[in-house]
């Protein structure tokens, strides 16, 4: 989770948890790990019956002491209604309600429209970048009064359950630090969810040994041929320093996710070498989970 746009509650002591944001980044599966934790969850609940429910979870006794809905574009009184109705949550004095904002990337957002075949709630008759683009344009009030904002480009539906499951449990700044390092091919252009982009095009390329071009920079002959190299020892470890210096300080920016791209010319040999070495030379970072992704490791040659 990233930086909230203002102070957050205390971790586990929401009783009321509201979720919002982007079509596709993943709402639904946030809201069935809140269910799995006890939170009575409705999913596209109208703005009209959002102070009822909540009066209904503060009562004595209630059978509901702990609501979780979700709300987004699909309601059409949403942007106009929901700030003065998330202000009058906010006054209630025992209600502790927190407003999360989930958002992703577009390219991450196409792909996922793409796999599941779904038509974005404002692109029926377009396409759907456009849905996209005009519907975080259209949310970007919302997102300014989120309590927390949750970018789930890199994490997978398993990921993005645990994000969630360990953040309701008061556990998220424990275990919700993720350094993704990200191999591609500059060829097939630079990801758009990179925070920090490394070129590796200038250190020899196995694609110039007959023997070697049909592997990949897992293979231990690849992996053996550049490690021959001063050049490449030396990149990983000034590259590994400035990591241990700057990983620390996103964190205390707020920033939990982290992708760092490795790009070479295809994708297959120099980035993928790099990007499995890094993560092993920084897998003793205190609260910081590593993961490697090969973007392009089965497209083509260099």
């Amino acid at each position: 989770m990233s930086a909230p746009a203002r102070p957050a509650p205390r971790p586990g002591a929401e009783r009321f948890i509201v979720l919002t944001g982007m079509s596709g980044a993943g709402k639904s599966q946030a809201i069935r790990a809140l269910e799995d934790l006890g939170y009575f969850c409705v999913d596209n609940l109208p703005i009209a019956l959002i102070p009822t429910l909540a009066e209904l979870s503060q009562r004595a006794g209630s059978e509901i002491p702990r609501v979780a809905i979700v709300v987004d574009v699909r309601e059409g009184a949403f942007l106009s209604r929901f700030p003065k109705v998330l202000r009058s949550l906010r006054a209630k004095r025992h209600l502790s309600p927190a407003l999360i904002y989930l958002e992703a990337s577009d390219e991450a957002l196409v792909r996922r429209f793409s796999e599941t075949r779904r038509p974005h709630p404002l692109a029926h008759d377009r396409p759907v970048l456009d849905g996209i683009r005009e519907e975080r344009e259209r949310l970007e009030p919302i997102r300014q009064l989120a309590d927390q904002i949750v970018d789930t480009s890199n994490l997978t539906v398993h990921e993005l359950r645990n994000v969630f499951m360990a953040w309701s449990r008061g556990r998220a700044a424990a275990r919700g630090r993720l350094v993704t390092f990200l191999s591609f091919g500059f060829k097939h252009g630079v990801p758009a969810e990179s925070d920090l982009v490394f070129d590796v095009r200038f250190l020899p390329n196995p694609h110039c040994v007959p023997e070697l071009r049909a592997k990949t920079g897992k293979d231990r002959l690849v992996v053996q041929y550049m490690e021959e190299h001063d050049s490449t020892r030396e990149f990983v470890a000034k590259l590994e320093d400035f990591l241990r210096f700057v990983v620390p300080h996103y964190v205390a920016e707020g920033k939990s996710y982290l992708t760092v791209a490795i790009g070479c010319t295809g994708g297959r040999h120099r980035s993928v070498m790099i990007a499995e070495a890094l993560r092993r030379t920084l897998a003793d970072l205190e609260g910081i989970r590593l993961r490697v992704r090969h973007r392009d490791i089965d497209v083509g040659g260099e």
